[in-house]
């Protein structure tokens, strides 16, 4: 089928000829349908929550009702810093390269000492 000068600028016909189902010189009129609010279905998990708010209540909203919250919190203040008290530990020694190693008695570091130089 030879192609003509009718078709090639036409919106009711394709470049090759074919008359087009959904052309825009005849468009099809949708229906507007209006918007209707819904209410939004609870979830089992929203149920499930809800019935456990009201059988177990929170600790922290009672104490806060009762004005007791901040009695509870507790010192805020800076710990001390751990130290080493005991007399078990005589020192710390080297075996290789940087591997720290405590030392418990004499004959200990003795034996390290040699170890590094053998």
């Amino acid at each position: 089928m030879g192609m003509t000068n009718f078709y090639i600028g036409s919106l009711r016909y394709d470049p090759t000829g074919r008359k087009r189902k959904n052309h825009c010189a005849n468009r099809v009129k949708k229906k507007r349908v209006e918007f209707k609010a819904t209410k939004p279905k609870k979830s089992q998990l929203q149920i499930l929550r809800e019935q456990q708010s009201k059988q177990y209540k929170s600790l922290m909203e009672e104490y806060m009702a009762n004005g007791k919250y901040h009695e509870i919190a507790g010192d805020c203040s800076k710990k001390e810093p751990m130290k080493y008290t005991g007399t078990l530990v005589k020192g710390i020694a080297t075996m290789h390269k940087s591997n720290a190693v405590p030392v418990i008695s004499q004959q200990e570091a003795e034996d390290i000492s040699n170890m590094r130089r053998n």
